[in-house]
């Protein structure tokens, strides 16, 4: 017994159960008699942890830190130990679907330049309508700002669909320094090969069974994957598409992301435009809005502080 709660507890049933007065059940168990006889005058949580389970609700996988950046979007005054103490004691803590491989040993950085449109990365989702027809969706994502810059859903997508969407994206937004891909039949066709020499992009193919060289877009694939695909159901294709889109918009505009300083991506790609240097953009504090810190209580986490893109 070395918490006040579980003193007040043995101080109850000494009394309950042998009759005990309080001075000698406070001598018995070494508590001190004012801290038994203690009230809390901690304010009325009611609404905070209402609005809490409200937005846990909303995005099942989100964790204490992005719903405390939510939280002071909205004006919460409330301090991260507070919120995180609400999160666990109502119980919201996001449980993991599945063991998760640790690497063993060192990684080098991969080094990207710091800037727009420096480095694109593609790949592809699969998943299933509820009728059981079967999709797949192309993603598109920046690598310096972590913007999904297309997420193209449809029963098949071969390669001169790919470079049809890369044309279009292209024009919209300007020509990408790199391209990186793994080795699928759509992204190695004749086709992609003759648009890649056309535009004069440079497209790099990733080592066969080594998705951890194309590690942005795995884990936007991850992400959608976990807060959307597994939390959502299709009953046709339109509807994929459309949900889709409000989910891409979504993440780009509202959802923190953590590698970013929980910036959002558009407010992230705004930053470094806006900058005279990447590394201004990354350290300023005005721009980066709420931080949610590591959790209390030996709770350790690694966040990853961008250097060079």
């Amino acid at each position: 017994m070395v918490g006040p709660a579980a003193k007040r507890e043995a101080v109850a049933h000494l009394k309950s159960a042998l009759q005990m007065s309080e001075r000698r059940a406070c001598d018995l168990i070494g508590a001190d008699r004012t801290m038994i006889r203690y009230r809390s005058r901690r304010p009325d949580d009611v609404p905070l942890r209402t609005r809490l389970r409200e937005l846990a609700n909303e995005r099942r996988r989100f964790g204490y830190r992005r719903l405390f950046v939510l939280l002071r979007r909205e004006g919460e005054p409330s301090g991260r130990n507070r919120i995180y103490r609400l999160y666990r004691e109502e119980g919201l803590t996001v449980r993991r679907r599945r063991a998760r491989r640790r690497a063993v040993g060192t990684r080098a950085p991969i080094l990207v330049e710091a800037k727009m449109n420096a480095r694109w990365s593609l790949d592809f989702v699969h998943d299933q309508m509820a009728c059981g027809r079967r999709f797949r969706i192309l993603n598109i994502v920046d690598d310096v700002t972590r913007e999904c810059l297309a997420a193209i859903a449809d029963t098949s997508i071969s390669g001169i669909r790919v470079a049809r969407e890369l044309s279009a994206l292209i024009e919209a937004r300007g020509k990408p320094g790199m391209i990186v891909s793994d080795n699928g039949t759509e992204l190695t066709s004749n086709a992609i090969l003759a648009w890649a020499a056309e535009i004069r992009v440079q497209w790099h193919y990733i080592a066969p069974g080594k998705p951890m060289q194309n590690g942005y877009v795995e884990s936007f694939n991850g992400r959608m994957r976990d807060e959307f695909l597994n939390e959502s159901l299709f009953f046709g294709l339109d509807h994929a598409r459309k949900a889709i889109a409000q989910w891409t918009a979504d993440y780009n505009m509202t959802r923190p992301h953590s590698s970013l300083g929980y910036l959002t991506p558009s407010a992230y790609a705004d930053a470094l435009q806006s900058a005279n240097g990447p590394r201004a953009a990354l350290l300023d504090s005005s721009a980066r809005g709420p931080f949610a810190q590591p959790a209390p209580r030996g709770v350790s986490t690694v966040r990853t502080l961008i250097a060079n893109g």
